[in-house]
């Protein structure tokens, strides 16, 4: 049995592509219908757009963070983790407003999601929350899932292709938004790449470090070998020229 819904959240269409061959018809909806349901309560509790959302109310000073969720308490907690671990090129605090977990919400949400179909007995999940996939159990019909990685020339071209059986890809570049990272050693439009992916077991952090990638760009290499990042991949796109750089790519995707 399989199902592919598209979501209407956080301002994009989310993908949820879920097969069983155990749950029936019925259980599968239903454990597709609680993941849409929490990405619902991520907009709510998250939007920086929403002015009620516990977000807002934290970058207007409203609420301190120990009042606030469960949920957003570990984000909270996710951010300063990516923040320590890239040096400072990721900082959600540094956002124009306040706190903008923006960078790292869209990844963790679709590990959360992928995780709670797991639970529910679904083998093979592909969640795309607008270019942050997370991945389990690999194709239904077999084998891994083959990840494209579109040019931010031409977004119908993909430059890169990995193998992913169960981890999470995310990228972040020059596509849809144009150019909207800011780099938070400056305040400015981040120049330190054109586009940014990376692999890994965790979605919150893949989608954090290819923030960071964006900011740092080459000047990430004196993070990304840090030893607790050895399960991690690096792909990136240089800004001022054509080519291209990587980084463990051998490390299991």
């Amino acid at each position: 049995m399989r199902l592919e819904r598209f979501i209407e959240s956080w301002g994009t269409v989310v993908v949820v592509d879920a097969t069983s061959q155990e749950l029936d018809e019925v259980a599968l909806a239903n454990a597709v219908d609680e993941v849409e349901e929490f990405f619902y309560q991520v907009d709510r509790d998250f939007s920086t757009y929403r002015s009620d959302s516990q977000v807002s109310r934290l970058r207007r000073g409203e609420m301190k963070i120990e009042d606030a969720t469960e949920y957003v308490q570990q984000v909270w907690a996710l951010c300063e983790y990516a923040g320590e671990l890239t040096l400072g090129a990721f900082d959600p605090w540094k956002a124009e407003g306040g706190f903008d977990p923006s960078g790292l919400v869209k990844g963790w949400a679709a590990e959360v999601g992928a995780q709670m179909l797991v639970e529910a007995g679904v083998e093979h999940v592909l969640i795309n929350a607008s270019g942050d996939l997370v991945l389990r159990g690999g194709k239904p019909e077999g084998g891994p899932w083959n990840i494209g990685i579109a040019s931010p020339e031409d977004v119908e071209k993909y430059v890169k292709f990995f193998d992913v059986v169960d981890g999470s890809v995310a990228t972040s570049g020059d596509y849809e938004k144009g150019a909207h990272i800011i780099d938070p050693h400056t305040g400015f439009i981040a120049i330190g790449a054109r586009s940014a992916s990376v692999i890994g077991p965790d979605g919150a952090l893949c989608d954090a470090l290819a923030t960071a990638l964006m900011v740092d760009g080459v000047d990430a290499q004196k993070w990304i070998g840090r030893p607790e990042l050895a399960e991690y991949s690096f792909w990136t796109i240089n800004r001022h020229d054509e080519t291209a750089w990587s980084y463990g790519l051998n490390a299991g995707y």
